[in-house]
C-alpha cells in the first residue's frame, strides 16, 4: 500500500499534466487591426478563442525586451514567465532584484471589453512606435503587436531565414 505522500504527489502530478495539457495555447499567424481614437483595438477574434479556450481570462502587456514591439501574455504564461525568472534570480542580489523589478514593473493588466477591444495606453503605443494601425502576430503562447510599418519587411531575409534555420535544425538532430 501507498504512503499517503506518495499518493498525494501523483495525484498532484496528474493534475498539474493535465491542466498543462487542457490549457496549453498556440497563437499563430499575424492579423491586422486598427487602433481607435481612444487607443483601443479588437484582440483578433482567432486569438480570443484560443484564450476561451483554455480559460483565460486577463492578459498581460509589456513592451517587448527586444524588439520595439509590444507582448501580450496570457496571465498564467506571464506567471510562469515570472516565476521562471524569479527561480533564476538571488532576491539578495542587488544587480537581480533591479532587473525582476525593471522586468515585472512596467506591465499593464490588460481584461476584453464586451465587445473584444482592449486599451493601449499612449505610454507603450509611444514605446512600441505605433500610430493607428498594427500587426498581431502570433508568437506560440503569446501575442505581439506591431506597428504595420514595422512589420512590411521581412524580419529577416528569405535566404538568411533558410540558412539559419538549417544550422539550428542540423544542431537540434545531433541532440536526438
Amino acid at each position: 500500500m501507498e504512503k499517503s505522500g506518495e499518493l498525494w504527489r501523483k495525484v498532484y502530478t496528474f493534475v498539474t499534466e493535465f491542466k498543462d495539457l487542457c490549457t496549453h495555447m498556440r497563437f499563430l499567424g499575424n492579423i491586422e487591426a486598427k487602433i481607435d481614437a481612444k487607443g483601443r483595438v479588437f484582440l483578433p477574434a482567432v486569438f480570443r478563442k484560443t484564450l476561451q479556450t483554455a480559460g483565460e481570462e486577463s492578459l498581460v502587456l509589456r513592451k517587448d525586451v527586444f524588439q520595439q514591439c509590444l507582448t501580450l501574455y496570457p496571465q498564467s504564461v506571464w506567471n510562469e514567465q515570472m516565476d521562471m525568472l524569479r527561480d533564476n534570480l538571488n532576491r539578495w542580489n542587488k544587480q537581480h532584484q533591479e532587473l525582476f523589478r525593471q522586468f515585472v514593473s512596467d506591465v499593464e493588466l490588460v481584461t476584453l471589453d464586451g465587445n473584444g477591444r482592449f486599451l493601449i495606453p499612449k505610454r507603450y503605443l509611444a514605446m512600441a512606435g505605433i500610430s493607428r494601425e498594427v500587426k498581431f502576430i502570433g508568437m506560440g503562447d503569446t501575442m505581439e503587436v506591431w506597428s504595420a510599418e514595422a512589420t512590411s519587411k521581412p524580419f529577416v531575409e528569405p535566404e538568411e531565414f533558410g540558412r539559419q534555420l538549417e544550422e539550428i535544425m542540423k544542431t537540434e538532430r545531433m541532440k536526438d
